[in-house]
């Protein structure tokens, strides 16, 4: 297993939660969040998302493959396909097929988009996360990872209001 100091390729995690750490609830995500939508877009566009065979499936199919970027899936099951997705059997085999994936400025950046399992197999080999915060209480199936203590807030948006009427803040954590 490699560390955040792995070479291989520079690890974020992109996540909205609500202040409980619910990330979803029957495979889907429990709010809209218009701004968060174009963040998750500004923040990945151009490099390699990394997500699991579930959060595959939730992406609507008018949105499968994300545009821009390259689709990487993965599942134990060999046999997965999809158009304009790349299976890998692992976690270390999708960091390796995103290190060969530079992104913009030719720095190798992968953003993991999801679920919940994927978050914690490759919170050890992140270097940065960005957490979008929603100031509301739901039931949820899916929790986010916890963030330790050996993490400290880069960034923070400060509260803002949604056009939904949601609060929100966006916060970017990096290892000291």
């Amino acid at each position: 297993m490699s560390s955040p100091t792995d070479s291989r390729t520079n690890v974020g995690l992109i996540w909205a939660q609500t202040l409980d750490g619910v990330i979803g609830a029957d495979n889907a995500i429990p709010w809209r969040l218009p701004e968060d939508m174009a963040h998750f877009k500004a923040t990945t566009l151009g490099h390699p998302v990394i997500m699991g065979r579930k959060t595959w499936d939730s992406l609507p199919e008018r949105f499968r493959p994300l545009a821009g970027r390259r689709n990487i899936v993965v599942t134990r099951d060999a046999r997965w396909t999809a158009e304009g997705a790349e299976r890998a059997g692992s976690i270390d085999a999708a960091l390796d097929l995103a290190a060969a994936s530079p992104g913009p400025g030719g720095e190798a950046v992968a953003w993991v988009m999801g679920g919940g399992e994927i978050y914690r197999a490759t919170l050890p080999h992140a270097t940065t996360l960005s957490v979008t915060e929603v100031d509301t209480a739901l039931a949820g199936d899916t929790y986010a990872p916890a963030i330790g203590a050996d993490w400290e807030i880069a960034e923070d948006s400060g509260w803002r209001d949604s056009t939904t009427g949601l609060r929100y803040r966006i916060r970017r954590y990096t290892r000291p």
